[in-house]
């Protein structure tokens, strides 16, 4: 089995890290200075309670080098993809697997969904239908990631928390492609569940990236001082209320209720939301797949968001002032 990470950054990097250290065959796509230190000394995996592991792992930027693969895992920002979807080319065949684990509402989320949105296309993360329209969505492999990991130097990923990457078909199916992934990834010591109803968990995880995210990056606070302001915490309420009107719409059900989640959020602690650490960084933020996506659901599902609308507006400005809105 031929598994390519392409972006390997923080999470990418640990999926393949994990998946080299048990021999896996395993290739990532990267670049700049990530991508020499990998290339000169390979990749170093920094995990609490064992020794620092430096892996030899086949890297490069040109997918031609990298051949034909059984899976293509993308683990880029949202916003990212669209430019690079016809790059990728070289390492398909036809029967090739797309893994997308990119935060937010997927650009496939409404293929073999069923009902009356069955085909609904989404601007605000596939912009011209770039990816429906080259990838296909037959392609896709839907995959929620629940690890937080950071590049801490070129070369070296420090894993912070969680090992959990759920798998689910767009019909809900338990797939052999989906049953051969989760047990490859499973060997190599991480969760790997097969879900009937992913968008349920695409949504709970949304929830939070909607609300803490944003006012998080306004705000400067992290988790905790932001769940626990009793006005920034109205404001969280509100958002994640509007949303989940609309994923209930969706057919979605939420688990958990709102308080729930804020509360999970407050009892992550002193912890920089990864909107904040990207202002923080200077890079580009992931606005539209996890809150514009959102706010064209609305106006899909006629759904009125008005904070969503307010926060949305805010935190693009905001971003446009410091030259990181869009890839």
């Amino acid at each position: 089995m031929k598994i390519c990470i392409f972006g390997a950054g923080a999470i990418g990097g640990y999926i393949g890290a994990k998946l080299a250290e048990v021999g896996a065959e395993v290739s990532v796509i990267a670049r700049g200075a990530h991508l020499s230190a990998m290339q000169e000394n390979g990749l170093t995996l920094l995990e609490d309670g064992l020794k620092p592991k430096t892996i030899n792992i086949k890297a490069s930027q040109n997918p031609l080098e990298l051949g034909e693969q059984d899976y293509v895992f993308v683990t880029l920002k949202a916003h990212s993809v669209p430019s690079v979807a016809e790059s990728m080319a070289p390492l398909f065949r036809e029967d090739t697997t797309i893994v997308s684990g990119v935060n937010g509402i997927p650009w496939w989320y409404f293929h073999k969904v069923g009902g009356e949105f069955e085909g609904t296309r989404l601007s605000s993360v596939d912009p011209d239908n770039k990816q429906w329209d080259f990838f296909g969505p037959d392609r896709v492999l839907g995959c929620v990631v629940y690890p937080a990991a950071e590049v801490i130097q070129p070369g070296v990923i420090k894993h912070i928390e969680g090992n959990k990457f759920s798998l689910g078909e767009p019909n809900g199916e338990k797939s052999q492609r989906a049953l051969l992934l989760s047990e490859a990834l499973r060997s190599a010591g991480l969760k790997a569940p097969i879900r009937r109803k992913l968008r349920d968990e695409i949504w709970v995880k949304l929830w939070g990236n909607l609300s803490f995210n944003p006012i998080s990056a306004l705000t400067h606070a992290t988790l905790d001082v932001l769940c626990q302001d009793k006005e920034t915490r109205q404001v969280l309420r509100a958002m994640m209320i509007e949303a989940k009107e609309i994923g209930e719409k969706l057919g979605v059900n939420f688990p958990i209720d709102v308080e729930q989640r804020i509360n999970g959020g407050a009892a992550v602690g002193s912890h920089k939301t990864s909107m904040l650490q990207d202002l923080e960084l200077s890079r580009p933020l992931e606005i539209d797949a996890i809150l514009g996506s959102i706010k064209e659901l609305g106006q899909i599902t006629k759904t009125p968001t008005p904070t969503i609308d307010t926060v949305l507006a805010i935190i693009k400005l905001r971003a446009k002032t410091a030259g990181l809105y869009g890839s």
